[in-house]
């Protein structure tokens, strides 16, 4: 690593942390349980005033008000045939707890499909060790106080964990133990009428929100390959970049995605030099948008760290720069498929100084409480 990058490093490392960056809660949700009682966890951890404050917030904020009284009377007669299970019943329990309808909460639900602005990193090291880290970024500084790490068991152990928000189902980020990892990125920049379109394909097409499909594929897919050939192909209401990581050397590909099928698949190359592949929100063949410089930054600190010194906190130190970190960044992961106890999230301050990774792992906990959990 070049020596000025070094010492930059060093000296944001020692710089005090930022007291408002923190870990997320973390909850288990039980997948042998009903789905009407699963997310009970959820409101032991969130206050139900605070949520119905918020939820109210966000419906406000990222619904235009005429849209959403034009939807109310289509949702309420359309959302129980459009909601698959079990995803309509954990909405459906979960709604009176954040004080509004099914219809409301399915609209926020489908609205954030529409608004994660990213960066997502997969890389390789000298070893043939797969990380993959991700910023989300969202318009809402509400989002840090929804964020939430949920480990999903099934059958006595971890089958995927996942940060998310709270009321939210789907997931943007998530891994498989010993499989894969997985970052959702917004393909291009979305606007109000795409909140239609969005609808539409869930209304006429029985297209899956791709929040969900990643769910999906978190809990079913048997490995990476498996998991490239389900996201790549299932319909989706929404365009976007599914960003996955394996377990072993080679496993790694950025995703492009229409809704009806791919675009593009872009695997890792180590042998020939792409050792690492950064997706924010353009096509990577593209050059930058406008004044857009996440990517760019990325990159050059990529290429300044080097293979043979890439590792979850050099990662972590990349994702950590701005402007790949800025004031909109809600909250930073890095993990690794092949080292499940070490998938972590933090919720960024709007100023994103934090560049160490935190001590204790806040996704699953202490590695000797869960470790037993993941099994090969």
């Amino acid at each position: 690593m070049p020596l000025p990058l070094r010492v930059a490093l060093l000296l944001l490392g020692l710089a005090a942390r930022c007291r408002s960056d923190a870990a997320p809660p973390t909850i288990d949700v039980n997948l042998d349980d009903d789905p009407r009682v699963r997310w009970a966890p959820l409101f032991q951890v969130f206050d139900t005033d605070f949520l119905k404050r918020t939820t109210r917030e966000m419906i406000d904020a990222s619904i235009p008000k005429w849209i959403h009284e034009a939807l109310i009377s289509v949702m309420k007669v359309s959302v129980p045939f459009i909601l698959p299970e079990p995803y309509g019943e954990e909405l459906r329990c979960m709604s009176p707890h954040f004080g509004t309808n099914l219809s409301d909460i399915v609209m926020l639900n489908f609205a954030y499909e529409a608004n994660a602005y990213c960066t997502s990193i997969v890389a390789q090291d000298k070893h043939g060790n797969v990380y993959h880290g991700r910023n989300l970024d969202y318009r809402y500084p509400t989002m840090r106080k929804l964020t939430v790490n949920v480990n999903f068991w099934k059958n006595g152990k971890i089958a995927y964990t996942g940060t998310t928000f709270a009321g939210y189902v789907g997931l943007w980020t998530g891994q498989s133990p010993y499989k894969f990892t997985f970052s959702g990125d917004q393909r291009g920049k979305h606007h109000w009428w795409d909140l239609w379109k969005t609808i539409v394909s869930a209304f006429l097409m029985n297209r899956s929100p791709v929040s969900w499909l990643a769910r999906e594929t978190l809990e079913e897919a048997e490995d990476f390959q498996d998991a490239v050939l389900r996201l790549s192909k299932i319909p989706i209401m929404a365009e976007v970049y599914y960003i996955v990581g394996g377990a072993r050397a080679g496993e790694g590909a950025v995703i492009t995605r229409n809704r009806a099928g791919p675009a593009d698949i872009w695997p890792l190359e180590a042998l020939s030099g792409g050792w690492f592949r950064i997706e924010t929100n353009f096509d990577h063949w593209l050059p930058n948008p406008g004044k857009d410089e996440r990517r760019e930054a990325a990159e050059k600190a990529m290429n300044a760290t080097g293979q043979e010194h890439v590792n979850m906190d050099s990662l972590f130190q990349v994702l950590s720069l701005f402007p790949v970190c800025n004031r909109k960044t809600v909250y930073t992961t890095t993990m690794s498929a092949a080292s499940p106890e070490n998938y972590t999230s933090l919720v960024r301050s709007p100023a994103c100084r934090v560049t160490r990774r935190p001590e204790v792992l806040p996704a699953v906990g202490k590695v000797e409480r869960v470790s037993q959990f993941f099994t090969p």
